[in-house]
């Protein structure tokens, strides 16, 4: 074993270079062949049924809208019912088919189960499944209380990416999977709402200004139009903004750089608190008034 190992420490990486160059050029043709077939021929969703998780406001919100406008029947999920019902009025208002207002907490299976069974039955099918509900948390390592599951919740949201990809590979092409990673988008959580040390759900927009800094961040409404568009397209990734793509090339070749950055923009010193971070002062100095759609710079945010 050892012998195979190093004889192919020697040869295979330079095999594995050459049939890359060998395969990449007729594959980026079928590729780009695919994507102008898929962009010419999308699919109609019109009278499908989409279920869409964290539906009451923020990216879950605007998708509800993106597809009410492509006319599908819409199952809506989120804990705020009243915010639901708004948001469901709206979408029929744009075109939606039908809606169905569902209160229900996704960190419970049950509620899980409940919600998809409760499509089905409704409909008969479910066409689109949107898995946008989630929340942020911040704060240093050394800060984090030993809040019940929080390792467990943590460790999962590391590898959901792995799980889904894992999971087409085993589907095959029965069932599409559009994986999305968006950059700094208009939410709640852009707004300042996050996880705290604690494990209670707070508000703290310095926090946010902090964590942002002079990143731009871009309009729900924009990001939920491509992730519509992508997953009508059978598209495999879609990452939002566009040019977010291009920091996965630096961490790869230049990780020691991004480190370095991150850590003179985020880092505070001995004793100060996160949010005397250089990337608040920044955001403070005139950024986030450039930079951060206008509905960030109200102190308007639910907190619930």
């Amino acid at each position: 074993m050892d012998l195979v190992n190093g004889l192919l420490n020697w040869v295979g990486t330079p095999a594995m270079v050459a049939s890359l160059l060998l395969f990449y050029p007729p594959y980026y043709l079928f590729k780009t062949c695919y994507f102008f077939l898929s962009w010419l021929f999308p699919e109609d969703v019109a009278g499908k049924v989409v279920l869409i998780t964290g539906a009451s406001s923020g990216i879950g919100e605007q998708l509800a809208y993106q597809y009410a406008m492509k006319r599908a029947s819409l199952v809506l999920v989120a804990r705020r019912e009243s915010s639901l019902r708004q948001v469901a009025d709206r979408a029929i208002e744009l075109g939606a088919r039908d809606v169905i207002v569902l209160p229900g907490d996704v960190a419970n299976p049950d509620d899980c189960k409940r919600c998809v069974q409760t499509a089905i039955s409704h409909y008969d099918k479910l066409d689109h499944l949107v898995c946008n509900a989630g929340i942020a948390s911040v704060g240093a390592f050394q800060d984090i209380l030993d809040v019940k599951n929080y390792s467990s919740q943590l460790a999962a949201n590391a590898a959901l990416i792995y799980f889904f990809e894992t999971l087409r590979t085993e589907l095959g092409s029965e069932i599409g999977i559009t994986i999305v990673t968006p950059g700094w988008i208009e939410s709640e959580m852009s707004k300042g709402k996050y996880l705290k040390e604690q494990g209670e759900m707070e508000v703290d927009q310095e926090m946010r200004d902090a964590q942002i800094g002079l990143f731009p961040v871009e309009y729900a409404k924009n990001c939920a139009r491509a992730m519509v568009q992508a997953a009508c397209q059978g598209e495999r990734y879609l990452t939002v903004p566009a040019w977010f793509r291009t920091m996965y090339l630096w961490r790869v070749f230049a990780p020691e750089i991004v480190e370095t950055c991150y850590r003179l923009l985020y880092m505070h010193g001995h004793g100060a608190r996160q949010t005397d971070a250089p990337s608040k002062t920044m955001a403070e100095a005139g950024g986030k008034q450039l930079l951060y759609p206008p509905s960030l710079l109200s102190d308007d945010v639910k907190t619930d």
